[in-house]
């Protein structure tokens, strides 16, 4: 199952995220997902770990599992590194063993102090607060991400944690449009303005934190997940399927990519079958309630500074 961006290409709908994926455990994982179906691997220059990633691919190719056509990699931007994009998506390239990226993304929408190309620390001030590069505009990044086409080292391009009017912006002043905005969205934090604006204007979005962040951001940010919420749970138990199944499968039907991460093998699998049931209009209705405009990604508790107040 597949999405069509806006250039033609084609972004698998189901993807396994990397973030917070621990070294030791980076090759099997890819190695099996791979081997159960998965296609779509969603990376970062942040996650500190490409190049681990990069390794498990290259192996994949060697033993001829899969093809390197046949899977769509994606890769993202580091704030500090806006104003050297082309070395930084070399950087990223080099460290995934890859000749070209299918998708790479501006990770958020703020240029930062540089702190050495591929380096993803966030510069603090003598307050702890975040070093903001008033230098460089969006603009200015976003067509230095349009020269990658040109240059032929990713296929696509897009966007990632933008609201509606830095979207808007991006589509006012670009050459190249905008394939994907990647946002946190899921059953707490449903964000339909914004899912319905992109679709709209035929930009495909994909759902990071598609389970509510769960333990992950439990234990960063102190926020509680909606895999716990009763009237999922009542609703996996009416279609005979986990809550992160449910709540995966709202995804697919509001025609969003989910990129849920897991280190577990079972949960891995779980997380890839829900193509074979469909949540009725009623059951897709009761989960719009469920919207609390509940963030659970806080990067603030580590840049001293609220960039979505």
């Amino acid at each position: 199952m597949a999405i069509t961006l806006n250039n033609g290409f084609k972004i698998p709908i189901i993807g396994l995220g990397v973030w917070r994926m621990e070294e030791k455990v980076i090759r099997d994982l890819i190695i099996n997902a791979i081997n159960i179906g998965y296609r779509h691997f969603d990376c970062a220059s942040d996650y500190k770990n490409e190049a681990e990633v990069g390794e498990a691919l290259a192996e994949a190719f060697r033993s001829g599992i899969i093809k390197r056509e046949d899977l769509f990699i994606t890769t993202k931007l580091w704030n500090s590194d806006h104003g050297h994009v082309v070395e930084a998506c070399k950087d990223s390239l080099k460290k995934l063993q890859l000749d070209y990226l299918d998708l790479y993304l501006v990770h958020f929408p703020v240029a930062t102090k540089h702190t050495g190309v591929g380096e993803t620390g966030s510069a603090l001030d003598e307050d702890g607060v975040l070093e903001i590069d008033t230098t460089i505009s969006l603009e200015t990044t976003w067509h230095a991400m349009e020269d990658l086409v040109s240059m032929g080292l990713v296929r696509s391009i897009g966007i990632s944690n933008y609201d509606i009017f830095l979207t808007r912006d991006c589509l006012a002043y670009s050459k190249v449009k905008p394939a994907v905005n990647q946002i946190e969205t899921h059953p707490y934090f449903q964000r339909d303005s914004l899912v319905k604006f992109c679709q709209k204007h035929g930009i495909c979005v994909t759902a990071h934190t598609p389970l509510g962040g769960a333990v992950a951001n439990n234990e960063w940010f102190g926020t509680v997940s909606c895999l716990d919420d009763p009237i999922l749970t009542g609703l996996a138990k009416k279609y005979n399927k986990t809550v992160a199944q449910i709540v995966l499968r709202w995804g697919f039907q509001r025609n969003t990519v989910v990129i849920p991460k897991t280190s577990k093998l079972e949960r891995l699998e779980e997380n890839f079958l829900v193509s074979d049931f469909e949540l009725t209009k009623e059951d897709m209705d009761v989960i719009k309630r469920m919207d609390r405009k509940y963030r659970t990604n806080q990067p603030a508790k580590f840049w001293g500074v609220d960039l979505y107040a």
